[in-house]
């Protein structure tokens, strides 16, 4: 069972798409500035592949993230933290023991701001069919299990194949066409006033007919991050860029 009744709090931050690693370590000054109080936030919502790798099976993928882990897990202990799981960060639920885990299974996710309905998302909960067996086997225990097995003994070829590949993403590109790509997403069953996802890194709001629509920007693209404050405009977020412990 998982929580259904999850408030949104003025003041929260939300993080999506952070993507750290080795090669992107700003999530991990960004954490420090709030385990050290230099940043504020009054809740932590983070939308999913946060991390470029972490599974919960994979113990080497701990090891590799285990500064910014033991952070998180401090924090949790005096603010609330949801996590959306993401495409590249999952089976969490025993990593992060006193923060909110939701699987793409649990997602979208209804959440309660100042008497409005807002749904958050990783972004990909309704990809086609054959994306669904993927994103289904790859977090099956006993094939992650095994994966690691083969990895270990092979001096973690696997995982920094995996690196080298992801290093090489470009986090800023823009989507052609992406409000009509959205637009024909079945959204129908979702009754609500905003709509929130990352996956995407789009940076863009817009109005379908059901709902107001945000598109988080990455916080791997240029250390972007949100701050939910209702004395701003209809879009509901205020977008903020982290640069050694200050907003700018």
């Amino acid at each position: 069972m998982f929580r259904s009744d999850i408030t949104i709090k003025e003041g929260a931050f939300i993080v999506s798409d952070a993507h750290y690693s080795y090669l992107r370590p700003q999530f991990l000054e960004f954490i420090k500035a709030i385990d050290s109080k230099k940043l504020f936030p009054t809740q932590l919502i983070f939308m999913g592949d946060i991390f470029d790798a972490l599974f919960g099976q994979v113990i080497y993928t701990h090891i590799q993230n285990r500064e910014i882990i033991d952070l998180i897990n401090k924090i949790s202990l005096n603010m609330e933290i949801i996590i959306l799981e993401g495409n590249h960060d999952f089976n969490l639920k025993n990593i992060f023991l006193n923060a909110e885990v939701f699987q793409i299974s649990q997602q979208p996710l209804l959440c309660k701001y100042n008497k409005k309905r807002v749904y958050l998302a990783h972004g990909d909960f309704n990809a086609g069919f054959g994306y669904k067996i993927y994103t289904m086997l790859i977090r099956n225990p006993l094939l992650l299990s095994i994966l690691a097995y083969v990895d270990n003994i092979g001096a973690h070829f696997i995982l920094k194949r995996l690196d080298e590949q992801l290093g090489k993403k470009n986090d800023c590109k823009k989507l052609d066409n992406f409000e009509n790509f959205i637009s024909k997403r079945v959204f129908d069953k979702y009754k609500c006033d905003y709509f929130i996802e990352g996956h995407f890194h789009q940076n863009r709001v817009f109005n379908l007919k059901e709902f107001s629509y945000i598109n988080l920007a990455a916080f791997a693209c240029n250390q972007r991050y949100f701050t939910v404050n209702s004395l701003q405009d209809k879009e509901l977020l205020e977008e903020n860029i982290f640069s050694k412990g200050i907003k700018e």
